[in-house]
């Protein structure tokens, strides 16, 4: 397991659900499964690997906007002791409440975020420090909707209302990277740094040098997707 970089950085891993799978898409079209395997399976090969965190993100309910939070319960139960960071359809206080209540350390809102103007404030000051605000980028600008719709914003105005409105931690992925192995965009990673904000960094992260690198520019931790199947033994041409 890799160890942290300083007091705070980690790295974790991803369970991305489509249907009742664990999948990997390329840069988020859901066109484009690049991974498929069992998910009871998929968890219980995390586990053992002994991560300091697990982030599972429901495809369908991001697409759909409508949580499946049984099958999050399920892979909250399959992680055992091991804490779960959840998101996916969660466009409400009451539904990342519930998300809360079935065992989620912690929920990552999206598209809910920016949907009224004094939307954001309230995930904040009802979720404290169990928020995080995704900040899904392509281009520089906000996509929401399962990134399949532009949110109307850009990074730096989106970090700005994330400090206005007391946020502590946010989740920014590089679109573009995600899937695709070709290593983190540092420069996304280090402008979201500079606003004060804890950053959980996700999108092409491929390895403990790139972890290394996310902990340079002042990340708090990062999400490995595709990258973490060697670790579990799998490979993208894996289709069980």
């Amino acid at each position: 397991m890799l160890a942290c970089y300083n007091t705070t950085m980690q790295l974790i891993p991803a369970v991305d659900l489509l249907g009742d799978f664990a999948v990997r898409l390329d840069r988020g079209d859901y066109d484009r499964v690049i991974f498929r395997h069992p998910l009871n399976d998929f968890i219980e090969r995390i586990v053992a690997t002994g991560p300091p965190m697990i982030h599972v993100v429901d495809l369908d309910g991001a697409r759909s906007g409508l949580a499946r939070l049984d099958l999050v319960g399920r892979c909250i139960a399959l992680a055992g002791s091991i804490p779960v960071q959840v998101s996916g359809g969660l466009r409400s206080v009451e539904s990342a409440t519930r998300a809360l209540d079935a065992g989620a350390e912690r929920v990552i809102i999206g598209s809910a975020a920016w949907a009224t103007p004094d939307a954001l404030g309230l995930f904040a000051d009802a979720l404290g420090d169990r928020l995080l605000v995704a900040l899904d980028t392509r281009d520089a600008r906000i996509s929401v909707q399962g990134w399949l719709a532009d949110g109307g914003l850009g990074i730096a105005d989106a970090l700005s209302r994330c400090v206005d409105a007391g946020v502590t931690r946010v989740h920014v992925t590089a679109i573009d990277r995600d899937g695709t192995m070709r290593g983190p965009d540092l420069a996304l990673y280090a402008l979201a740094c500079t606003s004060g904000l804890a950053v959980v960094a996700a999108g092409g992260v491929r390895d403990d040098a790139d972890v290394a690198a996310l902990a340079e520019v002042g990340c708090e931790a990062a999400i490995m997707g595709v990258g973490y199947l060697a670790r579990l033994g799998l490979t993208t041409t894996d289709y069980d």
